[in-house]
């Protein structure tokens, strides 16, 4: 914790204070639900088949009726966002998450579970584009890296508390109503938490409320810092006032946009969420046990949550492009490298070993790249006045292709075989790749306004 007061705080000092990390770790929890309510129907399933008797396709319907929920989440939380503020709308995530965990534990039939799941999906969809956003514009910019990235930290954290809790579960009757229904007790402390926090400065400001603005500035900066920063704000939202949602896909905001979508399709094309929903399905397959592949998959999320904290803690000094860069290449030759294994005609002793283990190192090299590139990317690179909408576009993608790749994970291993799926993977990663080497710009350590202004000039807008 810092010695001094956000007044006295030296100019460029990159020690993170509570009026910052407080806001940060409060809105993060909606990151925490939704690694907490995605992993957890990983385990779940496994006794939700037999206890609802559910075929593959009702498994895969129950999967993907959550990111349902998340693309109307995300597709209605955009406009509202930018009207009703960036702390109104978490709250509103918080309650949303409070109904769906509940609806899920208590579910009497899979009707209702679906129904719960969707729920939770706008929840997930809301606080997915809202918290790293709200995040954003609150952090100084030389710590803005890591304090959005808690978004993905706290993913990581909540999948792998999901899967510590799936497997503390499993021998218990009805363990799987445990298993969902627990995912309250986060969402009320969220729920709690935000009612004390104040309104990112950025969105007060584009509303008039300069005094406000400066308020909550001043919490984390001192007074010529806050000023300057408001100024160039102002001066920046001169330039965007009057911005609707059709100047979202105008000619000058298109490169950021492109990128945006670019980095969330590549998130999702890789695979990722095939693992992260069905790990102990494709481990029992492969011919492990349930103890096993649930023991298996800890592990696997162990190894996401620890990544996920070595490279938040590198992002500000490493910066985007080497990790984005260099992670995405070690997930492509990670692919590879399963679909090689699935070749073999045993997959049990030394074979499952390592197929845990390029597993874990697939996890690993996602967590240091992809993982954290989505939210840090989607929140740096647009406008303050039409960033909801905006980011909107790259958190659509994430839950369009996250929906479709559920959906049709157990079907698509049927058709292609777990060696052509994860090679199809592959090549989607060598794709995404290829467009963020030429596209992606460094934003380490400038300004939300600067960053803006750079993709501008890549447009050959003026600004």
């Amino acid at each position: 914790m810092a010695s001094h007061t956000a007044a006295e705080a030296p100019r460029g000092a990159t020690v993170i204070q509570w009026p910052v990390l407080v806001p940060a770790l409060v809105a993060a929890l909606g990151g925490f639900l939704f690694g907490y309510d995605t992993g957890v129907i990983s385990a779940a399933l496994l006794y939700l088949s037999a206890a609802f008797a559910l075929s593959s396709t009702l498994q895969e319907v129950v999967v993907a009726a959550l990111l349902l929920g998340a693309i109307v989440g995300v597709v209605g939380g955009g406009p509202l966002v930018d009207r009703f503020g960036r702390r109104r709308l978490l709250i509103v995530s918080a309650a949303v998450f409070c109904i769906g965990a509940l609806g899920s534990a208590f579910t009497p039939g899979p009707g209702v579970l679906i129904a719960a799941r969707f729920v939770l999906g706008v929840a997930i969809g809301m606080s997915s584009l809202v918290v790293p956003t709200y995040i954003a514009e609150m952090a100084p910019r030389q710590v803005r890296g890591r304090l959005v990235s808690l978004q993905q930290l706290m993913i990581t954290v909540g999948i792998f508390v999901s899967y510590l809790i799936g497997f503390a579960f499993s021998g218990v009757h009805q363990g799987w109503r445990w298993m969902l229904g627990l995912a309250v007790v986060p969402a009320a402390v969220m729920l709690v938490g935000l009612l004390g926090l104040a309104e990112s400065p950025r969105w007060l400001l584009s509303r008039g409320r300069d005094d406000e603005a400066r308020t909550v500035m001043l919490r984390s900066r001192g007074p010529r810092e806050a000023d300057e920063e408001l100024a160039e704000i102002r001066r920046i939202s001169a330039a965007e006032r009057g911005m609707s949602i059709r100047d979202v896909f105008s000619p000058q905001l298109r490169p950021a946009v492109l990128l945006g979508v670019a980095v969330a399709a590549t998130n999702q094309l890789v695979g990722v969420n095939a693992v992260i929903y069905y790990t102990p399905t494709l481990l029992t397959r492969a011919g492990f046990g349930d103890a096993a592949a649930l023991l298996s998959t800890v592990g696997i999320g162990l190894v996401n949550m620890l990544v996920t904290i070595v490279a938040l803690l590198a992002i500000d000094r490493v910066g985007r492009r080497p990790l984005l860069l260099g992670g995405t290449a070690v997930v492509v030759v990670s692919l590879v490298a399963l679909g090689a294994l699935y070749l073999l005609p045993s997959r049990t002793g030394a074979a499952g070993a390592a197929l845990v283990a390029v597993l874990c190192v697939y996890i690993a090299a996602f967590a240091a790249s992809l993982g954290l590139g989505i939210w840090l990317i989607n929140s740096e690179i647009f406008p303050t006045a039409v960033r909801g909408k905006a980011a909107g576009a790259g958190t659509v993608t994430h839950w369009t292709l996250d929906f479709l790749i559920s959906l049709t994970v157990l079907t698509a291993i049927t058709a292609l075989s777990a060696t052509g799926l994860f090679w199809l993977y592959a090549f989607f990663g060598v794709l995404g790749f290829l467009y963020l080497f030429r596209n992606l710009p460094e934003t380490k350590g400038r300004s939300l306004e600067d960053v803006e202004r750079d993709l501008r000039r890549r447009a050959g807008a003026v600004c």
